[in-house]
């Protein structure tokens, strides 16, 4: 099935710099958190209404496929989540068009890497030419203004 032709994203947009991609991820991490303590909620009446236990593996596991979810779904239809809406950034792949849900995976994991080493992934943006950071680059996708900078 051909895609539609609004879908694709010039390629010619400039990418924002660390500072507005921090601000998407701050505000993102706000909804995050409402929907991770929702979620959480969910499961308790399947666990007695006690609180998880720990060392139980499929808790967190849980946590992180409804992280995904999340951000997955977003980047995958529209290529915005809520933070990066505000901040007037979107998601595109190289190609300018929207991100597979195997690019959405990818970037995902990229970003859980780019954190769990010391944040080094996401400082790479304010040092990288082309303002990637190593789940862009993971994923073969970019980060590109909605508005141009003024």
């Amino acid at each position: 099935m051909a895609e539609p032709q609004h879908s694709r994203i010039p390629m010619n947009r400039p990418c924002p710099g660390i500072l507005r991609r921090l601000g998407a991820i701050l505000y993102d991490s706000l909804v995050l958190c409402g929907l991770l303590s929702a979620a959480t909620a969910c499961i308790l009446p399947f666990n007695g209404g006690e609180a998880i236990a720990p060392g139980q593996w499929a808790f967190p596991v849980y946590l992180v496929v409804v992280s995904f979810l999340f951000f997955g779904w977003f980047w995958t239809h529209g290529g915005q989540t809520l933070g990066m809406r505000a901040w007037r950034i979107r998601v595109i792949s190289q190609s300018g068009a929207p991100l597979t849900w195997l690019q959405a995976l990818a970037r995902f994991f990229g970003a859980l890497l780019s954190w769990s080493a010391a944040g080094i992934g996401y400082w790479w943006i304010a040092f990288s030419e082309e303002h990637n950071g190593w789940h862009d680059w993971l994923s073969r996708s970019r980060i590109v203004w909605m508005d141009s900078p003024t």
